[in-house]
């Protein structure tokens, strides 16, 4: 979601400067695209096929529902690949960065990252196998049903 500042309380001398025109009567700073937001563009940059391989531009407004959509993708992946592989995604994390735009003070989304963990079994491996067989002498008998 992508937040906008209210820049309604800048004098209109103040608002030309800043946007390059007179905003005039019932004109907002907020339907003006100052040029720093208008040239922002996005692009990923992991290893993965996901959506902006390439850069592509995103308005401040809807900055926030495309990087979370492009981060799901991201996690997605994650859970095809390990289901996949025989392994259990143990952990998926997205981080959104915001920022604040130097020329007109929207704020919008900057960008994001996916952190995922993924566990494979393999149940050929002689450790996982020893690893089994001490975990039974642990826990055999922890849990035991008395009939009454």
């Amino acid at each position: 979601m992508a937040y906008m500042t209210s820049l309604g309380s800048i004098p209109s001398s103040y608002q030309s400067a800043l946007y390059g025109t007179d905003l005039g009567p019932g004109k907002s700073p907020e339907d003006t695209e100052c040029q720093t937001c208008k040239r922002r563009k996005y692009q990923d940059g992991s290893n993965e096929q996901v959506s902006f391989k390439s850069p592509a531009h995103i308005s401040p407004e809807s900055s926030g529902a495309a990087v979370r959509a492009h981060e799901q993708e991201h996690v997605t992946n994650a859970y095809a690949k390990a289901a996949k592989g025989g392994g259990k995604v143990i952990s998926a994390s997205v981080s959104i960065r915001t920022a604040i735009c130097p020329e007109c003070g929207r704020s919008y989304v900057s960008g994001g990252t996916t952190s995922t963990q993924i566990k494979y079994y393999n149940e050929e491996n002689p450790y996982q196998k020893a690893l089994k067989t001490t975990d039974h002498s642990k826990y055999a008998g922890m849990n035991t049903d008395y009939a009454v």
